[in-house]
This record gives structure tokens, C-alpha cells and sequence, in this order.
């Protein structure tokens, strides 16, 4: 399975983070609409991302619910039927949870660098360092630390979990956004 280390942290705004994430950037900004439809899986998450005209995919991973770094296992297959595969996934193992996006993407060498505006939870940065196949994950996590700062993002920003997490636990009012 390939991996990463990945963060994610509440943000002030996507526009307050813009200008620092593009200095640092390689390539960018994608900007990428997302819908992503989670469903029930006993060892780790199922999600089918629809990107409408960037296509879609289904992606299975696996990672600790805590702040970060943290490493990340994952799966990737590209879906030509999202619809059609939702209502399958739906009917075979229900669905938990639904997070739509809009995701600012920037890529500065191997780190993928999200800003996010979630539907319904507000602001929020997500950082991917790509591991190389045998690469220790406390490469990644350095990487990962050394982006943070860059962008000038605390420990005490991050958020465990993901977000299908934080909006299931806004709607039965716990947490953020509840």
C-alpha cells in the first residue's frame, strides 16, 4: 500500500494562508471541487471521492484518529461510474457520512498542501508528505513539522480525525461546528 504523513489543522481562512502556501509551492494552485461519500468499513475508511470533471475514485486507508504527523496507508482506484458505484457501496455497507469540499491544491516537492473550505465545518489546512516504498515515516513527519512551521501552524491547530468525523459529531451535537 503506498503512505504518507499527513496533518490537518484548523485554519483563519484559506485567503490567510494562500501566499505563504504558494512561496512554498512548486506547482499550484488546483483548485478541485470534492465530494466525498464515506460508508461503513470495519478496518479502516472507505471513501468515493467525486472530482466531477477530474474524474472520481474509491479510496480505502487506514491511520491513527490523532493530531499529527501521523502515517497513513491508502488505496486508490479510479471509478467511471461515481453514481453508480455510490448507491452500490451504499446498499452493500451503508453510508456514514458525506463531506463536501472545495480544495485549494498546492504541491511543494513531495507534500501535497490543501486548503480547504468544508461544507458545514469551516477552514482547514491538510499537509500529505509522500513516502518513498521502505522510507521511514520519521522522514515524513520532519518533512511534515518543517512545512507546518513554514506556514506558521501550531500543534495546538491540528485536528484528529477526519472530517466526516468532525461533521457526524457537530450533527449529534458534540464538537466543532455543533
Amino acid at each position: 500500500m503506498a503512505r504518507n504523513i499527513e496533518i490537518k489543522a484548523r485554519i483563519a481562512g484559506v485567503a490567510a494562508l494562500w501566499p505563504a502556501a504558494a512561496r512554498l509551492a512548486d506547482a499550484g494552485p488546483t483548485l478541485l471541487e470534492q465530494d466525498d461519500t464515506f460508508f461503513a468499513c470495519p478496518h479502516g475508511r472507505l471513501k468515493l471521492r467525486d472530482q466531477f470533471a477530474a474524474g472520481a475514485e474509491v479510496i480505502f486507508y487506514q491511520r491513527a484518529d490523532q493530531g499529527g504527523p501521523k502515517e497513513s496507508f491508502y488505496l486508490r482506484v479510479p471509478v467511471a461510474d461515481p453514481d453508480g458505484l455510490r448507491e452500490l457501496l451504499r446498499q452493500a455497507h451503508g453510508q456514514t457520512g458525506r463531506v463536501r469540499k472545495r480544495r485549494t491544491l498546492f504541491l511543494a516537492g513531495r507534500t501535497r498542501i490543501h486548503l480547504d473550505e468544508v461544507e458545514g465545518l469551516g477552514e482547514f489546512l491538510e499537509l500529505e508528505v509522500v513516502l518513498q516504498e521502505g522510507e521511514a515515516a520519521q522522514a515524513g513527519m520532519v518533512e511534515a513539522r518543517q512545512v507546518m512551521a513554514q506556514l506558521g501552524i501550531t500543534s495546538q491547530q491540528l485536528v484528529q480525525g477526519a472530517y466526516v468525523d468532525l461533521l457526524n459529531q457537530a450533527a449529534a451535537g458534540h464538537g466543532p461546528g455543533a
